[in-house]
Formats: structure tokens, C-alpha cells, sequence
């Protein structure tokens, strides 16, 4: 890969990372923030599946907020592979922090960048499903309560 293509690629899948890290968790944290209120307010304790989903939209959330954090963690590994000449020095580079901080073994084979965003993507699509159970959840306690 070209030099000028790689930087741009993978700056740009940075930038696209932050975004979707960001407003999955912006939604997690503005809906906990109000659910114990509106919860408490009409009596969401005394129906016993309303109580189920919202054990299980907690549980989705903070699977959300993890996802995110780790979201966030690669869009900065991708940021500093931007920063190197090309793909490989950039790999190295990733791979010798991750090797510091003993996320990974120190003498494995470094990956070519296609390979590192299709791993990020996976992570992405977990963090799809988990936002939808969340939401669904969410709603279905909120559909439970007593009114």
C-alpha cells in the first residue's frame, strides 16, 4: 500500500472509530441517567419482568461501555500506525506497545492492516448487539411497568 493511502486509510478509520465508540455510549449513559427516576417514579420494582429487563439492560450497558472503551483503545492504535511512514513500521509500532503493555506476546508475527480493521470490525458488531439488546430491554421494562 502507498504511503499517502495507508496514512489516509487508516487515519480515517480512526476518526470513524471515535465516532461509533462515542454516540453508543453517549445513548448507554443518557438512559441510565434517567431510567432509576422514571423507574422509581411508577413503580417499575413490583412487576417482576419489568425488574428482569432492566437487570438484563444493565448488564447490556456496561457490555456497551466496554466495547466502547476498547473502541476508543484501537482508534488510538490505528492513530499512532497513521503516524509511522508505512504499514509495516506502523504494525511494528502498534505491536511493540501492545507487547509493553502485555496485551501481547512479544514474538508473534505482525498483521497487515487489513487484518487489524477487519478484528476492530468484529469488536464493532459486538458492540451492535449489545447496544440492541440494550435498547430492546430498556424498553421492555419501561412497557412493563405498572402505571
Amino acid at each position: 500500500m502507498m504511503d499517502k493511502a495507508y496514512r489516509q486509510r487508516t487515519a480515517a478509520f480512526a476518526a470513524m472509530l471515535i465516532k461509533q465508540a462515542t454516540w453508543p455510549a453517549a445513548i448507554v449513559i443518557a438512559a441510565d441517567s434517567v431510567a432509576p427516576l422514571v423507574a422509581s417514579a411508577r413503580g417499575a420494582f413490583q412487576a417482576p419482568i419489568a425488574v428482569l429487563a432492566l437487570l438484563v439492560a444493565a448488564a447490556s450497558a456496561v457490555v456497551v461501555l466496554g466495547l466502547s472503551a476498547l473502541l476508543v483503545f484501537d482508534a488510538l492504535l490505528f492513530r499512532l500506525m497513521a503516524t509511522h511512514a508505512d504499514e509495516v513500521s506502523g504494525g511494528a509500532a502498534v505491536d511493540d506497545i501492545l507487547a509493553r503493555m502485555r496485551l501481547k506476546p512479544a514474538s508473534s508475527p505482525s498483521r497487515p492492516l487489513d487484518d487489524r480493521i477487519a478484528g476492530t470490525r468484529r469488536l464493532l458488531a459486538r458492540q451492535r448487539i449489545a447496544l440492541a439488546i440494550f435498547v430492546v430491554a430498556f424498553l421492555t421494562a419501561g412497557f412493563w411497568m405498572p402505571r
